[in-house]
């Protein structure tokens, strides 16, 4: 997977910078201000969504192009049959989560993301991200989330599938009821599909609090082919 950002100053160093590590973002952030027709950079589908963030917090009104991302089912389905820790990984980005315990592989403990947020503006609360990426999800899974959530003292679980929630998996969200604050009431257990986070659906979550993932500092340029170059 390649990101691409078409530049106008001519260079020989436009191939130099693929296959980055997990520090993609920062490095894209730097070699975006050098000398070159254009930038292609080879990176996993959780470091594409940091370095889009990184890119636009930089660079306000940016142009550039993403091939290789995942844009339908199809793609979903290939990447959780292939290696299911890059789709728990993606999955998680989709919904702003920090992927749990680095992205270090390991015994499944429930959680594979955090979504930290400031419900009433001062305290950070947590919720729970679980991501199911089999083709059979059943209610049971549901009920091992809330588990989880009352174990870790969340507030909220996310139970994100590949595959179709069920009538039984969503009664059993409801069941769990709601967290309340001062400003409303937020179900405590919330299923989101693929499918529905494609088409834009988002956790109800109050004020998340952004700051988990660290931003740019925006760039004083005044168009993309004016990049200050290093």
């Amino acid at each position: 997977m390649t990101i691409t950002i078409p530049m106008r100053s001519p260079s020989t160093r436009s191939t130099r910078y693929s296959r980055l590590g997990g520090g993609a973002e920062a490095t894209l952030h730097a070699v975006g201000c050098r000398h070159g027709k254009q930038i292609r950079i080879d990176i996993t589908h959780l470091a594409i969504s940091l370095i889009e963030k990184r890119l636009k917090d930089a660079f306000p009104g940016i142009k550039y192009e993403v091939h290789g991302t995942l844009k339908d089912l199809d793609g979903a389905r290939d990447l959780a049959a292939r290696d299911k820790y890059q789709f728990q990984w993606w999955a998680v980005s989709l919904v702003n989560a920090v992927p749990f315990a680095g992205k270090k592989k390991g015994p499944d403990t429930g959680i594979d993301g955090l979504i930290y947020f400031k419900p009433e503006g001062k305290t950070t609360e947590k919720a729970i991200v679980s991501v199911k990426g089999g083709e059979n999800v059943n209610v049971a899974m549901v009920r091992d989330l809330a588990h989880v959530v009352d174990r870790e003292k969340a507030k909220i679980g996310v139970f994100i599938t590949l595959a179709d929630s069920t009538g039984p998996m969503r009664t059993e969200a409801v069941k769990a009821g709601f967290y309340e604050t001062l400003y409303g009431k937020y179900p405590k257990i919330q299923i989101l599909t693929i499918r529905e986070l494609f088409e834009g659906k988002q956790p109800n979550i109050p004020l998340v609090d952004t700051s988990a993932f660290k931003k740019a500092p925006k760039e004083s340029t005044g168009d993309q082919d004016a990049l200050p170059f290093l």
